[in-house]
């Protein structure tokens, strides 16, 4: 990324930069299955050629940011599996198989930093403690090995999102917050969505996101969101209930792309696609930004 920030690189471009898409799903869609504490960032380790694979097709389809394969790597899922690596090796070889690919194109590394829990789990079952060391352990581990700033996903407790903000802003981090919330425009905690978005602002994130939310929820909620000068989207593609352990793409690549173009006349600043999508997602956007611009 040449060192710019997030919001530098964006002015550069004059136009909204281009997120990767799913990538558990996509693994899936290729045969492989979720390890029920790692989801599936064990390939980095067992199959770290197929994460590659995953990686460049999105680099190839467009995408301008690249998330590595992380959503799972926090402390509170690693101490929960059974695979021989610390933390720390864990963390910096997924890093490195997106950092391999960077090398010769100007993408941005965003490290995934999911929730401590299950993302859609209403009741906390770890301490404030951990979950206080599980996200500044966590973005540290991220930070150090090289990403160009932390892209924490689906966030939908306000605890959590609040350790985070203070955490990223007090340590000069760079950082996105990208928020789930359900159809009453209420993350899973409870708190109201503009509520949430009034208080982040205060610790200044580069972006403020709305992701795995159904399009159809957040179309029918846009007019009562008081959407932030920084913001972005990328909505979930799949089929079936948020808890499914396998979801199918629902919403096809053309489809995806006519359902959001009408939300680029409110400039967002970043897009993408989430659970169900591919490449082939990235790349009907890639073809709906440069056409717009």
């Amino acid at each position: 990324m040449n060192n710019k920030s997030i919001i530098e690189f964006y002015n550069s471009i004059k136009k909204p930069f281009l997120l990767d898409g799913a990538l558990g799903t996509f693994f899936q869609e290729k045969g492989f299955s979720p390890d029920k504490n790692l989801w599936f960032s064990y390939l980095n380790i067992i199959h770290p050629e197929i994460v590659e694979e995953v990686h460049n097709d999105y680099i190839n389809a467009g995408a301008d940011i690249i998330t590595t394969n992380t959503f799972r790597t926090n402390p509170i899922a690693k101490k929960k599996s059974n695979l021989e690596i610390t933390n720390s090796e864990l963390v910096k070889k997924s890093v490195q198989l997106v950092k391999n690919l960077s090398q010769q194109k100007n993408i941005i590394i965003a490290g995934s930093n999911a929730p401590a829990e299950d993302c859609y789990q209403k009741e906390r079952t770890v301490t404030k403690f951990d979950l206080e060391y599980n996200h500044k352990k966590h973005i540290e581990l991220l930070y150090d090995s090289g990403v160009d700033i932390i892209w924490n996903e689906t966030q939908s407790h306000f605890d959590e999102i609040e350790i985070i903000s203070r955490f990223c802003s007090d340590n000069n981090i760079p950082f996105s917050i990208n928020i789930f919330f359900n159809d009453n425009n209420k993350i899973l905690s409870g708190e109201s969505i503009n509520d949430v978005i009034d208080i982040l602002k205060s610790y200044n994130p580069d972006v403020i996101g709305f992701n795995c939310i159904k399009p159809d929820i957040f179309l029918n909620n846009i007019d009562k969101i008081n959407l932030p000068s920084n913001w972005g989207f990328y909505f979930n593609c799949g089929l079936g209930d948020y808890k499914e352990e396998k979801i199918f793409c629902s919403i096809n690549p053309t489809e995806y792309k006519k359902i959001v173009s009408p939300l680029f006349k409110l400039n967002p600043t970043f897009v993408g696609a989430c659970c169900g999508s591919n490449p082939n997602h990235i790349k009907e956007l890639r073809g709906l930004i440069d056409a717009l611009h």
